[in-house]
């Protein structure tokens, strides 16, 4: 099993790197938080034996011309060994954070891969760059603008999704879909696989051509203080409407109204303590090595070689390496 894992801000980051490929890890994964999802990826690919992903990048408020020289440089600096992960976000997030446009989502992101490939089949080619669609427009490449071809190939465009139309969507134009870690076994198999089966078969793709990559919260601990931050990240994402589905999944939609308002009054820390233990269970990977392997074998089981790992907060190196001898 390949497995990712949290390689967080960019300070100390190719060092960081370096520990986590000797405690065992194949590759890193970055995610827009509080620092550039790009940065710390930039100075890991100087280690060698990784390989290097952004889980995700937010792809509404950057423009495909930015986003394809971003992934094209990371692709040279990795030696091929770079996956561009992008996601949507929510709209609150892209309209008040971003101060960009979130209309039509699916088409959107659709119509992005549609024009990233574009790109770097005019920069690979040599020939002229012709994309017009109804977000994005690029009809000019000069020499002096591309890096030409790229000796490892375009890297390969791996997007988040959560509900069944962007999940569609994604199986039938992205190489790969990212799956929330806000999520469960039994909604993966009944909701996620079936959908991205109905959009390989609508684009004519067998399962070979796409990838499933899981990403799962993973808390380290045996004790109930070990889980406080884990059970508050739970609330959060549970809060949010459009992870309601994953909640209605096992008949705990009611919960999440309930955190929403919470949210809405500031109490957030008080809102990891409606997480019970059973859900807790049933979202994250918890308690020691062993049980955290066997909590992701038995979710990925049939669906993927490949996970990543999200971590609340670092899980020390040691721990870590057990954790990755378990699911070796």
């Amino acid at each position: 099993m390949k497995v990712f894992t949290a390689l967080y801000g960019p300070v100390d980051a190719a060092e960081r790197a370096r520990a986590l490929r000797d405690a065992g890890a194949d590759g890193v994964a970055t995610f827009e938080g509080p620092h550039d999802v790009f940065a710390p990826l930039t100075l890991a690919a100087t280690v060698g034996g990784l390989d290097l992903m952004t889980n995700v990048a937010i792809a509404f408020p950057r423009n495909p011309i930015h986003l394809a020289h971003q992934a094209n440089d990371h692709q040279l600096l990795s030696g091929g060994r770079f996956f561009l992960g992008l996601g949507t976000q929510i709209r609150p997030q892209i309209e008040k954070r971003f101060g960009a446009a979130f209309d039509h989502p699916v088409a959107r992101m659709t119509e992005l891969i549609a024009a990233l490939r574009a790109i770097f089949q005019a920069w690979n080619s040599g020939g002229p760059l012709e994309f017009r669609g109804e977000y994005y427009r690029h009809t000019l490449m000069t020499p002096t603008f591309s890096p030409g071809p790229n000796p490892f190939g375009p890297p390969p465009i791996y997007v988040g999704a959560l509900g069944p139309r962007l999940t569609r969507a994604v199986a039938g134009h992205a190489d790969g879909l990212l799956v929330m870690p806000f999520g469960s076994k039994r909604f993966l198999h009944e909701n996620t696989l079936p959908a991205v089966r109905d959009g390989l078969a609508a684009a004519h793709r067998g399962p070979g051509e796409f990838a499933v990559i899981p990403e799962i919260i993973v808390s380290a601990g045996s004790d109930a203080g070990a889980h406080a931050s884990t059970r508050r990240l739970l609330a959060f994402y549970g809060s949010t409407p459009a992870y309601r589905p994953v909640l209605a999944a096992h008949g705990w939609e009611d919960l999440q109204p309930e955190l929403n308002a919470m949210s809405k009054r500031g109490r957030w820390q008080e809102m990891g303590g409606l997480i019970d233990d059973e859900m807790l269970h049933t979202i994250a990977a918890c308690g020691t090595p062993k049980q955290i392997a066997a909590h992701i074998r038995d979710r990925v089981d049939g669906v993927s070689d490949t996970v990543c790992l999200y971590q609340p907060s670092p899980i020390g190196l040691q721990t870590l390496s057990e954790i990755l001898n378990e699911l070796r």
